[in-house]
């Protein structure tokens, strides 16, 4: 193609292509916006292959794995956190429950304390789970006597025993002590022997059950023994329900009642001289419900040595007892502490007796 020939047709195509190109510069400087619609871009089809959504299913567990991990953590402090506040909070409240204890405790201490120091020093001290008991020896002018401060802690730890735990029999206080694997024994109610047999006096009971049925008080007779919750209970009975009332577990009758709410009671006349002086054994309760007895020894029951029923109310007093009741005396009169008889007997030798109050540890 000749010189002339280009010329031409360039010239020709660019006048052919300028509309365009003076369209496309203004479009650029005029910053006009061009929109498609959507179906004007195909959307990308999604590779469902077991590789891929694994992957993504992966990926979603290990973030929420994340997730309640630090969830864990914070509850897992917390929950320490709280189980310190708890464990601290236990802590001050047996502190505080200790001191409680230890406080509401603290008036008995003082009361025993007071009452033992009356008694003087012990002599021999029996302590267990059962009982706490004191052995005191008593300096009295007239005649020789000795004292039982006693603390039942449980039941069981007082009881009493017919001898050879039968009606109409008897039994030395030691053999029934050695036979039942007491620790101390004390002679218990009156008695009245019938046909070679010797029987309980008026109303007895043991475990809970009236050996000869109930029988309602009548003159100086008393009833006294012990009810559930190691209570001393005593005095004169008109009807069974009227006992029954106080439960008692077990107990025995004499005469007389010595003292009531710590005031001393009238002792009848015929009991004044009837003997005057005599051994006497006695079971009193203090007001934090210990017991208290009281053993005065006599040579004889002619009623020229022992003790008078009026000085045995004395030393109640002065030993702070509450109510107080005169057991079976004379002969009858038996102490025995840790397997050893302490007091001395009237006969010469220890007296078979029917019922003895017995205590274990």
């Amino acid at each position: 193609m000749s010189a002339l020939a280009v010329r031409s047709f360039n010239r020709t195509l660019l006048m052919a292509c300028a509309p365009f190109a003076g369209l496309f510069v203004w479009l650029f400087i005029a910053n006009i916006g061009i929109s498609l619609p959507d179906s004007s871009f195909p959307r990308p089809t999604i590779d469902a292959s077991p590789s891929v959504a694994t992957s993504a299913v992966t990926e979603i567990t290990m973030a929420k794995l994340g997730q309640a991990e630090q969830i864990a953590k914070g509850t897992g402090q917390s929950l320490k956190k709280q189980l310190t506040i708890y464990m601290k909070t236990n802590a001050d409240m047996k502190t505080i429950a200790t001191m409680a204890s230890g406080q509401a405790s603290r008036p008995y201490a003082i009361y025993d304390k007071r009452i033992t120091s009356k008694l003087g020093t012990p002599a021999s001290t029996i302590q267990s789970d059962k009982l706490h008991a004191q052995l005191f020896y008593l300096g009295t002018q007239n005649f020789k006597s000795y004292a039982l401060k006693i603390k039942l802690k449980k039941e069981g730890a007082m009881k009493l025993a017919l001898a050879n735990d039968q009606s109409g029999g008897a039994e030395t206080t030691l053999a029934a002590v050695n036979r039942t694997n007491a620790v101390i024994g004390i002679n218990a109610g009156g008695f009245a022997d019938s046909g070679g047999k010797r029987y309980p006096l008026s109303t007895t009971v043991v475990d809970g059950e009236y050996v000869s049925g109930f029988q309602a008080t009548f003159k100086d007779l008393f009833f006294v023994g012990l009810s559930s919750g190691n209570k001393l209970i005593g005095g004169k009975f008109t009807s069974k329900d009227q006992l029954d009332a106080l439960n008692p577990q077990f107990g025995a009758s004499f005469v007389p009642v010595l003292l009531r709410n710590g005031q001393t009671a009238e002792i009848p006349s015929k009991w004044q001289t009837s003997p005057k002086r005599a051994p006497r054994t006695v079971i009193a309760s203090y007001k934090d419900d210990q017991l208290l007895i009281l053993v005065a020894d006599g040579y004889n029951e002619n009623g020229s040595s022992g003790a008078t029923l009026a000085e045995m109310q004395i030393l109640l007093q002065r030993f702070g007892a509450l109510d107080g009741y005169n057991l079976d005396g004379g002969g009858s009169t038996s102490l025995v502490f840790n397997g050893k008889v302490i007091n001395h007997p009237s006969d010469g030798s220890l007296r078979k007796v029917p019922t003895n109050f017995l205590f274990f540890k």
